[in-house]
């Protein structure tokens, strides 16, 4: 243990689930790390809705009070097993984290070492802290959920979330031609400023406009809204091509009565991606923290906020107001 890490920390406790407000700053015991556990300095977590999802109690097999926080970034204040070097720059997400386990959102944090990756950036870190959950997620989307090869076309619905510009940003470094969909008209030129082809503003027929634009439809879309929006992303896409269901925006995540053949279109695939940090190799996360050092790429953070802003910051995504990634910092 890092003799400068001290007995007590700040954090966010919710313990139950409830509005912004039901998320408390308590002062809290650092958690020791056993063997084959690494104890993170948080210096910066991204928000994520999987954490709203759980402050609503939508969430399943949660035990309260909970730490939240899928995802961390900061420096190893110790690790038992020696899997890291202490004060190494590392990246943490998934695997229980600020579910079955406390989370990121707090000063330190203690995760098990399989969630943990290394890092080297002198990027600041309200910038790192938007990184790995956002990366782990479009890069496994575009790479396990559709295996989408460079040049080809790529819907992406709910193109205003923090995974729908990541996911057009690593699609444009592939060469691929982007249809990103907003609701709101005002975002169109947030997602035009990272490259997007096609800003679609969504109607609830946006396979209308696809193929307005491509007639045979999208060799590929990644549905981020949920249920809601698939069967209409299914027939914007062509025959052949793969639709990755990975996010739900909407809240609704379930289809009731399905009959595939009723429901698919014939000939396109549909597949989903869950992921976790084992999709998120440690090559790709250094290549793109470089090519963001170098302007290459971009990393997509709407608004940033302190520990301190944790009920406004979950309160301005709960609205749904951010185009990109919200993120605080320790």
């Amino acid at each position: 243990m890092n003799a400068d890490v001290p007995h007590t920390m700040r954090a966010v406790v919710l313990d139950g689930p409830g509005p912004p407000e039901a998320l408390s700053i308590l002062e809290i015991a650092v958690p020791k790390p056993e063997p084959g556990w690494v104890l993170i300095e948080v210096k910066a977590f991204g928000l994520n809705r999987s954490e709203l999802h759980t402050r609503l109690g939508l969430a399943e097999g949660v035990i309260f009070p909970r730490v939240l926080g899928i995802e961390a970034t900061g420096v190893v204040a110790a690790c038992p097993g020696d899997e890291f070097e202490v004060g190494e720059q590392v990246a943490a997400m998934m695997g229980g984290m600020g579910r079955t386990f406390d989370g990121g959102y707090a000063e330190y944090a203690c995760v098990p070492a399989s969630q943990v990756i290394a890092f080297r950036s002198d990027l600041d870190w309200s910038t790192l802290g938007a990184v790995p959950e956002m990366l782990q997620t479009a890069n496994g989307s575009l790479t396990v959920g559709l295996d989408a090869q460079p040049g080809e076309s790529i819907l992406i619905r709910g193109g205003t979330s923090s995974i729908g510009m990541a996911a057009a940003v690593l699609a444009k470094q592939r060469e691929m031609t982007v249809l990103s969909t907003t609701r709101s008209p005002a975002k169109a030129e947030t997602l035009t400023a990272i490259g997007v082809d096609h800003v679609i503003v969504d109607d609830g027929n946006v396979a209308e406009s696809v193929r307005s634009l491509l007639a045979d439809g999208v060799d590929n879309a990644l549905e981020l809204i949920g249920t809601p929006t698939l069967p209409d992303t299914l027939r914007a896409t062509r025959v052949h091509g793969v639709v990755c269901f990975t996010g739900m925006l909407s809240n609704e995540w379930i289809v009731k009565d399905f009959y595939p053949i009723e429901y698919l279109p014939s000939g396109v695939r549909l597949t989903a991606y869950g992921g976790d940090a084992a999709d998120l190799p440690a090559t790709v996360l250094q290549q793109f923290l470089e090519d963001v050092a170098a302007g290459r790429a971009v990393v997509p953070v709407d608004r940033r906020f302190d520990l301190d802003q944790i009920q406004e910051a979950h309160a301005y995504m709960e609205a749904g107001q951010a185009a990109g990634k919200l993120v605080v910092t320790t």
